[in-house]
């Protein structure tokens, strides 16, 4: 069986909040706050908790952006639910996991994982283009 990881997909006015890793895989990357799932969690609740505990930023989930699964997109095999969120409170600031960022959609960092082609899915649905 693949874990499963719920992702916190924040952006506002044109930004997006990216964690940079302090762990393998993908050491020193920039990504998606997000992390595996807990018991007794749902999805939503993961990703609420993981964006709090990663960003400081308290947050709502407004929806599902996507479900990503290919074998390749993380060498630990798991499979990410990532969810757009709005920001409801907190200070952004970073965690043990890493430092935290705003950084223009039209204008990122270095990538973990698949996370390029998820902010690439993003910014086409939030210009109705999918």
């Amino acid at each position: 069986m693949r874990p499963a990881a719920a992702d916190a997909l924040i952006i506002e006015e044109g930004k997006v909040v990216l964690m940079k890793r302090e762990f393998e895989p993908f050491k020193g990357k920039w990504a998606i706050p997000g992390g595996f799932l807990e018991g007794g969690e749902s999805l939503e609740e993961c990703s609420v908790r993981e964006a709090k505990e990663e960003t400081g930023l308290e947050v709502e989930v407004e929806g599902l952006l996507g479900v990503f699964s290919k074998p390749e997109r993380d060498p630990r095999g798991t499979v990410g639910i990532v969810f757009l969120c709005r920001r409801v409170g907190g200070e952004l600031k970073g965690s043990e996991e890493g430092e935290a960022g705003w950084f223009p959609l039209d204008n990122l960092p270095e990538l973990a994982f698949d996370h390029s082609e998820i902010l690439g899915l993003a910014k086409r649905k939030l210009n109705g283009k999918e």
